[in-house]
């Protein structure tokens, strides 16, 4: 028997007479060239960190200083609201991503370990970010709402037009990751490909000692 170590560095036993698939393995270890590209987005979310606390300064001091009405606090804090969710959307690319491309982090039974990543696939993974891409849209759409004194009717209808596309995709991405999910279930977990238990037969009680058995009708 042949060994190869796997990714977790534990011999894998090969056949006799089968060789090694280098090529295949080579191929396969091209996935760590998405690496980087995580680490990259972990740098556009430091950026969107230093932009939070930026727009948090400045509302503050327009507050403190009175420079605001209302409208402009509420365009502020949705501003905010936005980077966060785009924020989210990142840690969802990042983590989700490198999960289901690259390799598994390995977070099983950890106290911090995010619900969703315990199921985690590319299904699952494009469903949850159009998701998070409607709800950046709700963000920017009632910010124009709320600026809608300064906001054209051409680009009012655009933008309630471009929302709708984004929620009827997210649909579509929901309704046929459903059976996408149920087909990749094995037989052996699937409780439909089981057979019907048949009830069990009743139990009968043995004769008490002396007493004449009971003929059957």
């Amino acid at each position: 028997m042949a060994s190869a170590r796997d990714r977790f560095g534990a011999k894998a036993s090969v056949p006799a007479g089968e060789s090694v698939p280098s090529l295949g393995y080579a191929l396969f270890a091209t996935r760590w060239l998405q690496a980087p590209l995580y680490f990259g987005l972990v740098a556009a979310q430091a950026v969107y960190v230093y932009e939070f606390f930026g727009e948090l300064w400045h509302l503050l001091h327009s507050v403190v200083s009175g420079q605001s009405d209302e409208n402009s606090v509420m365009l502020a804090v949705l501003k905010l609201v936005d980077v966060v969710m785009i924020a989210n959307l990142l840690i969802m690319v990042i983590v989700g991503g490198y999960e289901t491309f690259v390799s598994r982090i390995g977070l099983q039974g950890h106290r911090d370990q995010p619900e969703w990543l315990s199921h985690v696939n590319s299904n699952v993974l494009k469903v949850k970010l159009a998701m998070a891409i409607v709800g950046i849209s709700s963000i920017h759409l009632l910010q124009m709402f709320v600026n809608i004194h300064h906001m054209s009717q051409r680009e009012l209808i655009w933008g309630t037009t471009i929302h709708m596309a984004f929620i009827f995709s997210a649909c579509i991405l929901a309704y046929m990751a459903g059976p996408m999910e149920a087909r990749s279930l094995p037989v052996g977990h699937d409780s439909s490909h089981l057979p019907p238990q048949q009830p069990a037969p009743p139990r009968q009680s043995a004769p008490a000692p002396g007493a004449s058995p009971t003929p059957e009708a």
